[in-house]
């Protein structure tokens, strides 16, 4: 017997109308369709009258799925999965079903469309010949700053997802690791009726999401812009953390040769680092 497929399909992030044709071809024709969440899913199904049956696959329920989707596609049956948004397994659930996939021999096909982080970098207007994308953050305060002092020296364009009750807090932990002046882009609920995109130093992006309410509502990408090129030199994030910790207690010259003195670094170079750093 044939073994199946298993096609991951990209589905809309806001508005129904994002959606190929090939993907509405795929989720009519296979045997199951494995969602985050069924009754999400079935909002978007019931849109294009696709009645395919449904198997709920999540993060909660993702190792114990995998055999039984397994055992469809090892007797001839073909899947489809989706996730809430988007493309799967980009911050959703999927990585471990698609590895055993390839672990099993199971054909895995990809059936492309929207992604809110690809989105949001074609309308950021910030660099885009090279980012990382990050994802989430830690949701306590003290794991995302280091995780944001571990990226400080980053170049590539950073994109991270965020949601509304956290944006505040994750854009004042860029500005306190990062710099008031680094530019960021907000974009919020992307091809949906309140589309939002504003581009400016983190500084004034945290105002404008302060001064109303609703600019904190939908769901978020934040993308910072790289650090600059110092050169061939890149401070160690840890050592800038230092050097900011030192210059709390004491002038940032002199600070400078503290750090200077503890890690062999120049003065100069550690003191311009910190003037692009807190720049704005």
């Amino acid at each position: 017997m044939t073994t199946g497929i298993l096609y991951i399909v990209a589905t809309p992030i806001g508005n129904l109308n994002d959606i190929t044709l090939r993907a509405i071809e795929v989720l009519k024709q296979v045997d199951v369709i494995a969602a985050e969440d069924t009754r999400h899913s079935k909002k978007l199904l019931d849109h294009y009258g696709i009645d395919t049956r449904l198997m709920a696959v999540h993060d909660h329920n993702e190792d114990d799925r995998i055999q039984s989707l397994l055992g469809l596609l090892q007797g001839g049956q073909s899947v489809a999965l989706i996730s809430d948004a988007g493309t799967p397994l980009i911050s959703d659930p999927g990585f471990r079903v698609v590895r055993a996939m390839h672990q099993a021999n199971v054909e895995v096909v990809s059936i492309p469309g929207p992604c809110a982080a690809i989105a949001a970098l074609s309308i950021a207007g910030l660099p885009t010949d090279r980012f990382l994308f990050v994802g989430f953050l830690s949701a306590k305060q003290k794991a995302r700053q280091g995780e944001l002092e571990n990226l400080l020296a980053e170049t590539a364009t950073l994109v991270f997802y965020e949601s509304p009750k956290r944006i505040l807090s994750t854009l004042e932990d860029v500005i306190s690791v990062m710099g008031a002046g680094r530019v960021v882009s907000v974009v919020k609920e992307i091809t949906k009726s309140f589309e939002t995109v504003k581009t400016l130093p983190a500084a004034e992006a945290l105002s404008w999401l302060q001064e109303d309410q609703h600019h904190t509502r939908g769901e978020f990408v934040l993308l910072v812009q790289g650090a600059e090129h110092k050169g061939s030199l890149v401070i160690d994030p840890k050592v800038m953390r230092a050097l900011q910790m030192t210059a709390e207690y004491m002038p940032l010259k002199k600070a400078c040769a503290v750090v200077s003195e503890l890690t062999g670094i120049a003065k100069n170079a550690l003191y311009d680092a910190a003037l692009t750093q807190n720049k704005g």
